[in-house]
Formats: C-alpha cells, sequence, structure tokens
C-alpha cells in the first residue's frame, strides 16, 4: 500500500468519488460547501493555506484524505474521507495516521474529527489513535420565526474590550478536563449579550453560518435570547443557520425543540494528541568552573534518652 499527496494527476479519481464524501469538519462543510468541490480544490493552490489531501492506492480500493490547519492554531481537523462506500477498507486507519503526522509537521498537537457514533469510521478512528472527548448535534434554526417582541439590540457583535469576559465565561462554561483542547477564545469574533453571560462564537461561508453558543446556565429565558441573536443576521441572503450545541450544553436542547428546531444526529467529537519534539530547548543551568560549592553540613541533634 502506497500514500502519497494528492495531485493533478488525481483529477479523474476526484470526480469519480467526489459524491461519495464523508464530512469530518461539520461547521466547514455547513459554510463552505462541498470539500472535493471546485471551490475546495481551489484552495489546494494557496500555498500560504495549510490544506493536505493523501491517496491511498495497493489496497482493497483506493481512498481519499485531508486535513486543515488554520496558522496559530494548536489543533488541526481532520477533513473529508473518501469513497464513503470504501470506508470499512483495513488500510483506512494507515491513511488517516498518514494526514495526522501532516498535522505535526505544521505544529499543531491535537487533530480533531467529527463523526456520527454510529458511522464504521468511528472504529478506524479508534483504531488510528482518535478518542471520544465530548459529543454535538448541529440544530438548524433557520425557520424560527422573529417575533415583534424580542429586540436584537440585547446582542453586540464582540469588541476587544470583552475579550476577558468571554474567556471567564469559557472557563465557567467549559470542563476544565477539555480546556487544553478547547482553548479559550483569543480572537475577536461573535457576539455578546448585554449581561455578558452569553457569547456565540460565529463560522460564516456562502452556504452558510454556524453559531457556538456559550451560555451560563443561570441565564433566563432563553427562547427569547436565542431569537434575539438570529435577528443579528437579517442580510443572510437564504443562507441556513445552525447553531452547534456541545455535551455540555445540552441544557439547550429542549429550549431549540420548544422553538422547532431541528437536531441532527448526535455526532462524536474526537481528538488525538501528537508528540512533538522540542527543537530550540535550553541547557540546564550548570555551576561554573571557578566557583566553589560549599558541601551542605547536618549534624544530628543529641537528646536525652
Amino acid at each position: 500500500m502506497t500514500i502519497r499527496p494528492l495531485d493533478f494527476l488525481d483529477l479523474a479519481t476526484i470526480a469519480r468519488y467526489r459524491n461519495e464524501v464523508l464530512t469530518l469538519d461539520s461547521a466547514r462543510a455547513l459554510t463552505r460547501g462541498h470539500p472535493l468541490g471546485a471551490m475546495g480544490l481551489l484552495a489546494y493552490i494557496n500555498p500560504a493555506r495549510h490544506l493536505y489531501a493523501a491517496i491511498s492506492n495497493g489496497g482493497d480500493s483506493t481512498l481519499l484524505g485531508g486535513i486543515i490547519h488554520t496558522r496559530g492554531e494548536t489543533f488541526a481537523k481532520l477533513l473529508y474521507l473518501a469513497p464513503s462506500s470504501k470506508l470499512n477498507d483495513p488500510q483506512l486507519p494507515e491513511l488517516i495516521e498518514h494526514l495526522t503526522k501532516q498535522a505535526g509537521e505544521w505544529k499543531a498537537i491535537h487533530v480533531l474529527a467529527e463523526i456520527d457514533e454510529t458511522n464504521q469510521v468511528f472504529l478506524s478512528l479508534r483504531k488510528a489513535g482518535f478518542s471520544v472527548y465530548a459529543w454535538q448535534r448541529l440544530w438548524d434554526v433557520s425557520q424560527i420565526e422573529e417575533t415583534e417582541a424580542v429586540s436584537k439590540s440585547s446582542w453586540k457583535r464582540m469588541q476587544s474590550i470583552n475579550l476577558p469576559a468571554v474567556q471567564n465565561l469559557h472557563y465557567q462554561i467549559v470542563p476544565q478536563l477539555l480546556h487544553p483542547i478547547e482553548l479559550a477564545p483569543n480572537r475577536v469574533n461573535g457576539f455578546v449579550h448585554e449581561d455578558m453571560k452569553c457569547f456565540a462564537n460565529v463560522t460564516s461561508g456562502m452556504y452558510g453560518i454556524v453559531l457556538t453558543p456559550l451560555i451560563h446556565p443561570d441565564e433566563n429565558d432563553v427562547e427569547e435570547k436565542i431569537i434575539s441573536l438570529l435577528a443579528n443576521f437579517p442580510n443572510r441572503r437564504n443562507r441556513k443557520i445552525y447553531l452547534n450545541v456541545r455535551s455540555y450544553q445540552t441544557w439547550l436542547e429542549p429550549a431549540l425543540e420548544d422553538l422547532g428546531a431541528k437536531a441532527s444526529q448526535r455526532q462524536a467529537v474526537m481528538v488525538k494528541h501528537l508528540a512533538r519534539l522540542v527543537k530550540e530547548g535550553k541547557p540546564a543551568r550548570v555551576v561554573p568552573n571557578n566557583v566553589g560549592v560549599q558541601p551542605s553540613r547536618m549534624s544530628r541533634m543529641e537528646t536525652d534518652e
């Protein structure tokens, strides 16, 4: 079995499998569209982007896979695997391992993947060293109707002055065990509620908008706050809007059901931890040769018995 980078000579293979793609980055798929479509392929041409795809030949079938990394982030994401009809191939874990190795070249320390828990690829990811650290559902909130009684003024675009409050909210809601993987926000992106107990990160593209909320459990009138948040997108050009609810925010799901939102299948959010060689290490401090060190002395206390 040979694994190599995907190139333009593989266009025929890409065309054959473009409708049999399993996406492993849900937000990107919903906002940017098909990873093997025309726009997705053009992204590979840009050398400034950390985007890599590989092809595996020599097993029972030909397999494709892609991985992506944002500069400055500590994690990379598995982007897709194909063809979906052949992902029971025993060589699939080897392809996944090859992709995660590329993430190490980008100095990422984690690789993430999102997969329906009933999908056969779940076992292949486990064999490749991935483990589940959270669960999520993507809720389609596009059909939720606005009401005149709810004002969008309660939500504002995040500013740099709001960053400490958003980070504090993150530490209150996200379990401490997940902090090394899900880092607190360090960029100004999204919306904050006027009481600073609600935050929504925004991922948008030409096909859709994905909101990842952090809402404090003590908040009241959650339904109204969700409707008010959606009112901030009046010019979404018929794009659908989704709410990504992680397992530590599942108390939001009854409110979304009451609003008529539609839930996707539950997905496992998986992570693989990568070991990284520290190349710029500092030597341990040593005592200079011309300096004498007086050894310490310890005397025994004499006691009367």
